[in-house]
């Protein structure tokens, strides 16, 4: 069997709308991703000395349970596939809300269930780069921000957080990059992203050489454009 050219040719509009899906799935899953991912890296750092020390009263009880409840999402969700996590989502989530609440009926559709897997997965990710980044800033400066007597808040504004997001951008960039591929995976429920539309195709025209490497190809395109953003936004933004 030769290698034909024109076969590419032909996928070349499925294909597209393939990889027109699978930005999407990556940047709604990003975006969902960060913002959970913030919140359960900062919980992990409840009541420790990079976030301002020990709270007091109901807040310390609060903190405590953020604490473990952050650590046990991020062990959950790193320790299982993403492939079961989708799996569960799309099948036996509704299974489970009717279990628990008695609620039939609530299903979710395939897309919906790939961008709540992978805002789930990257949060779980993002939380411990979120978690090393914060960690990494001075404490010198964490403790002069506290002798001039501002709040937590104003220390996560101010002086944590804008440092610690500058060093977060290299690692964030890379998970980006895994999130993106890891889109590939949701061919198992049905998900018409990249990999689904070059399966079809492919059983359509048996011609397995060409469509994956335009696949490939595809995915190659997609995840280098994503890095040099990623190289632009490091080199705009000074790493202290």
């Amino acid at each position: 069997m030769n290698f034909e050219f024109q076969y590419i040719v032909d996928a070349i509009p499925a294909l597209l709308q393939g990889a027109k899906l699978t930005w999407y799935i990556t940047i709604v899953g990003i975006v969902g991703g960060l913002v959970l991912g913030t919140v359960a890296g900062i919980l992990r750092l409840a009541g420790t000395k990079e976030i301002g020390g020990e709270s007091f009263g109901v807040f310390r009880f609060f903190g405590w349970a953020g604490q473990k409840l952050a650590a046990s999402y991020v062990e959950l969700i790193r320790g299982t596939p993403i492939i079961v996590q989708a799996m569960f989502i799309y099948f036996a989530l509704p299974m489970l809300i009717e279990v628990v609440t008695g609620i039939r009926g609530v299903r979710f559709d395939a897309l919906t269930a790939a961008i709540i897997t992978i805002i789930i997965n990257a949060g779980a990710y993002i939380a411990e780069i979120v978690r090393g980044a914060v960690q990494s800033v001075n404490k010198g400066l964490v403790e002069a921000g506290i002798s001039m007597g501002i709040t937590r808040l104003q220390l996560l504004g101010s002086i944590v957080g804008p440092i610690a997001f500058k060093r977060a951008i290299p690692p964030l960039g890379n998970q980006f990059i895994i999130s993106l591929k890891d889109t590939s995976l949701f061919i198992v429920i049905g998900v018409g992203e990249l990999t689904r539309q070059g399966q079809e195709i492919m059983a359509s025209n048996f011609r397995a050489l060409e469509i994956w490497l335009a696949v490939a190809v595809c995915y190659l395109i997609m995840t280098t454009a994503l890095a040099l953003f990623m190289k632009y936004l490091e080199r705009r933004i000074q790493i202290i």
